[in-house]
């Protein structure tokens, strides 16, 4: 048997020693479907399921999965009752569902969704979820300012991947972007993982803050936490005006040449105190 469990993101969090002691323990073959992950929007703080990337990803052996769109959604259910080894977890959000991304390449199971024609070792942003669309137009849009810009999506995200951390040391600068807490989530482990391995690539992870974010739609909240597209390009921007060192990894980048200049940014990125500012 290979039970599925379907369950609110934020709901699982009163599950967690059941997750750790009476599954992962065991390394048995359960899949959990995380339904509202991230910013649910007029539920409210206590439904934002905002914390489930950086809550199991303590947990061993644990394989958890943030499809795209609803064709990695199939996909990625399908592939995670196929592994019977370990427990899995799949995430995805309340909303809208986001048009399909077809992959550009394929890598070890990794996805490249863009990949600008020029200069694309410049940035390398990885996508987490749903915010892959977000990513790809922000690499669009970065192209006006002469950056290139690789996007990856994990779809299985944690633990991270060798090849995630191999393209990582190939770029010039490294952004996630992920709609769930920026200290604990992905970014995090990737920046670990990184520094573990001596690899020097300057790393700027976006996410939620660490607060109760109040009542308000999707894409405003989002928006007030920096995770637009404009919020993307403009931590891009100004990460380059602050360093561009090109990777010491044996795989040299593009050379270094002088970053377009940034946007001014907006007052207010991140609801603080219980209220948007």
């Amino acid at each position: 048997m290979h039970p599925v469990v379907a369950i609110y993101a934020t709901f699982l969090g009163r599950a967690f020693d059941q997750v750790l002691m009476d599954v992962a323990l065991h390394r048995l073959p359960v899949t959990f479907v995380l339904d509202r992950a991230g910013i649910t929007g007029p539920d409210g703080p206590s439904h934002h399921g905002m914390w489930d990337l950086s809550v199991f990803s303590h947990v061993p052996g644990l394989r958890i999965a943030a499809p795209r769109d609803a064709a990695r959604l199939a996909e990625l259910l399908d592939e995670a009752v196929a592994f019977g080894q370990e427990p899995s977890m799949l995430r995805f959000p309340k909303g809208t569902v986001a048009k399909a991304t077809e992959p550009v390449e394929r890598v070890d199971g990794l996805d490249v969704i863009h990949r600008s024609r020029a200069h694309s070792r410049d940035v390398l942003l990885v996508a987490i979820g749903p915010l892959a669309a977000n990513a790809v137009e922000a690499a669009k849009e970065l192209e006006g300012f002469g950056i290139g810009a690789t996007v990856v999506d994990p779809r299985w995200v944690l633990p991270v991947s060798d090849t995630l951390v191999d393209l990582a040391a190939r770029h010039r600068l490294v952004v996630t972007a992920e709609d769930g807490l920026r200290h604990g989530g992905v970014g995090s482990a990737l920046l670990q993982v990184c520094a573990d391995r001596r690899i020097t690539t300057p790393l700027v992870s976006l996410g939620l803050p660490s607060a109760f974010i109040p009542h308000g739609s999707r894409d405003q909240l989002l928006e007030q936490a920096g995770l637009s597209v404009e919020a993307i390009v403009n931590a891009v921007l100004v990460a380059r005006s602050i360093r561009t060192p090109a990777p010491d990894s044996g795989l040299r980048g593009v050379p270094g040449r002088r970053p377009a200049p940034a946007r001014a940014p907006k007052t207010s990125t991140a609801p603080t105190e219980g209220k948007a500012r």
